[in-house]
């Protein structure tokens, strides 16, 4: 909603946030599902390196700490 037709219309703030919302879900997505898909299927093929998920979250931790 441009500024422009948001002072014209003067909605209140409570309904300004349910609208949004409203057209964000209606809006159409950027990209189709086989796009998606496509992209998903280029990221599996690459080998990543990877650790251990216990060990990546107590170094996370360690270095909130620091």
């Amino acid at each position: 909603m441009s500024k422009r037709l948001a002072r014209r219309e003067r909605p209140a703030v409570a309904e300004l946030v349910p609208r949004a919302l409203r057209e964000a879900r209606e809006a159409k997505p950027l990209n189709d599902a086989e796009t998606k898909l496509k992209a998903v299927r280029r990221g599996a093929e690459n080998s990543f390196p990877t650790g251990d998920i216990d060990q990546m979250l107590k170094e996370i931790e360690q270095g909130y700490q620091a």
